[in-house]
């Protein structure tokens, strides 16, 4: 139903004002191609920023949540819910860890890791306890996610911040000991393996597993938040996954989960997830029977299409005509990524490219304001991964040509 059929556009949006939207209204959606208002089509790469990693409108997920719908959406987490436990069967086996909390979403699933990071504290009798967190990071937008994040103008407004975290600049592995060495009361550190809101910037190699070192070497527990990088998104399950042998703590996923399902989970190792005790943590809705049926056909689908290798390979094609097609470019400072997971770092701000794009039939987002980031989803082909490098090239030429 398009806004001039409900009348919507006609009337200011009683919505609050928390978002500059784009004057498109996207109404219907197949594989990687989203449709307008208006019947006009676009090429998404950005997926919902992570989100619909296995397209629009897939036929065995709309299959699975209307099934599931018609059968039972919800009961209370005082009974067993089997598509819970299976999920945590399958979200366990995907990342080597060995239990699960189903939430709602990322920020919920951070606000667990941080209880367990907090209980971790007590356990070890430290009542002051601090987490190391990085620059320019992004976990959340909830209060203590929030405060988590590396991004003063998203803070700004909300303090009194929630207090216990320690920043150090990302990826700078002797600042991080150096953190540990000086605060004995760190009990966690918590990062992305490739920041996302942060600019598309990875961790350098070795950055985690010297983490993982002086984790253990301070008793602290290792997070990661793969909420943007997880479930496939960078040619792994999990981009922690590219550092053989590593294993985390806790993992916090969401986004691509259920594909635009709410969904979020926290991962944990047995003993950590020991740690919160009956009635120590809980949610209303988390890990409903529908929400849980979409996570485990995403699962399935993505083992069965091998989805992690094809992100893989298509994320080297994309990368590769990007850096063909921009080389010499003036006004490119950078083009990095993981899979499906690219940055373009431009010279100065260009926020009016995500405007230029949609107008080329092209869905991208400018983040950090000179970040060009994509994240189609991962079923594109290789006909959509030179469209995407042929209309992103035009439109960084055009701006900064003389």
């Amino acid at each position: 139903m398009s806004a001039s059929e409900t009348g919507l556009a006609e009337r200011p949006s009683r919505l609050f004002d928390t978002y500059v939207r784009m004057p498109v209204a996207l109404v219907r959606g197949e594989g990687p191609w989203l449709f307008d208002d208006q019947g006009r089509r676009y090429l998404d790469a950005l997926s919902g920023i992570a989100v619909c990693s296995l397209g629009h409108a897939h036929p065995r997920l709309a299959a699975a949540i209307a099934d599931q719908a018609s059968t039972l959406v919800h009961t209370a987490n005082i009974v067993r819910i089997p598509q819970q436990e299976a999920l945590a069967e399958a979200l366990c086996e995907i990342s080597d860890l060995d239990r699960a909390f189903i939430a709602n979403s990322g920020a919920e699933a951070i606000e667990c890791a941080l209880k367990l990071a907090r209980r971790h504290a007590h356990a070890r009798g430290i009542e002051a306890p601090a987490v190391l967190v990085a620059s320019d990071s992004f976990h959340g937008r909830t209060l203590a996610a929030l405060s988590a994040s590396g991004n003063s103008a998203i803070q700004a407004g909300f303090g009194p911040l929630v207090d216990g975290f320690v920043r150090v600049p990302f990826g700078d592995l002797a600042a991080a000991r150096q953190a540990f060495a000086d605060n004995p009361n760190i009990v966690a550190a918590l990062v992305e393996p490739i920041q996302g809101e942060g600019g598309v910037r990875p961790a350098p190699v070795g950055y985690l597993p010297g983490l993982r070192a002086a984790c253990d070497q301070h008793q602290a527990l290792l997070m990661l938040d793969e909420i943007q990088t997880g479930m496939a998104r960078t040619g792994r399950w999990f981009a922690f996954q590219h550092e053989p042998g590593l294993v985390p703590d806790v993992i916090t996923v969401a986004k691509a989960l259920g594909n635009g399902v709410p969904i979020g989970a926290c991962l944990a190792r047995e003993s950590v997830a020991g740690l919160l005790s009956v009635g120590s943590h809980g949610t209303t809705f988390g890990g409903n029977p529908l929400a849980c049926r979409v996570g485990l056909e995403v699962i399935k689908i993505m083992r069965e299409q091998d989805i992690p290798a094809q992100a893989e390979r298509l994320g080297l094609a994309l990368l590769a005509a990007l850096k063909t097609r921009l080389d010499g470019t003036p006004g490119v400072v950078d083009i990095r990524g993981r899979g499906l997971m690219v940055g373009i770092e431009l010279a100065e701000p260009v926020p009016e490219l995500k405007d230029r794009a949609m107008a080329a039939g092209l869905i991208i987002n400018v983040t950090r304001g000179n970040v060009i980031r994509l994240l189609p989803p991962l079923i594109i082909d290789d006909e959509q991964v030179n469209q995407i490098a042929d209309t992103v090239a035009q439109l960084v030429q055009a701006r900064f040509s003389a």
